[in-house]
């Protein structure tokens, strides 16, 4: 089985999403993550899907989201064709007996301190959705109380943009 990204501009309008999602659910795909937004015009959002299947299932899948009258243009991206980025925020215990380990495993992974009290602290991390599950497979180790992560946001490389593929 495969993982891949999939951003998907809509028309921005009520109910697009859930058309969108439904989709996936009667094709028996999991969305892995999600991310949705406006552009940079009001007009449109920018969803990017990471759902993991074979190829053919996943062609079926983006020629059928293709036939939604809100969607106006579909790319899939590539390590080779984009540039991602996910953010990450992990609650840890506040063990003294194990912090300066956490501490030194978040200096490694280039982690920021956002919050701090007596019980717990919150670690801020951004990079490749990779980065991130090596890090929770550390954390794992110490007393995680909640994670959170914002799903892979992607644009493609150079020029090119989901605009100028418009499907209308």
């Amino acid at each position: 089985m495969n993982r891949y990204h999939v951003a998907v501009l809509v028309r921005n309008q009520f109910g697009v999403l859930n058309r969108l999602t439904s989709m996936f659910r009667r094709r028996q795909f999991n969305i892995s993550a999600m991310t949705a937004s406006e552009t940079e015009s009001g007009q449109y959002a920018r969803i990017t899907f990471s759902f993991d299947g074979e190829e053919d299932g996943k062609q079926q899948l983006i020629n059928q989201l293709y036939k939604l009258p809100d969607v106006c243009s579909i790319k899939e991206l590539t390590a080779e064709n984009s540039v991602s980025c996910e953010l990450m925020m992990i609650k840890m215990k506040n063990d003294p007996a194990v912090r300066a380990d956490i501490y030194a495993a978040a200096e490694a992974f280039k982690a920021e301190t956002i919050d701090y009290s007596r019980d717990s602290f919150v670690l801020r991390l951004f990079g490749n959705s990779a980065k991130m599950d090596d890090f929770v497979t550390l954390m794992r180790d110490y007393t995680i109380l909640e994670i959170c992560r914002t799903g892979t946001a992607s644009l493609e490389k150079g020029s090119s943009t989901l605009r100028q593929n418009l499907n209308l």
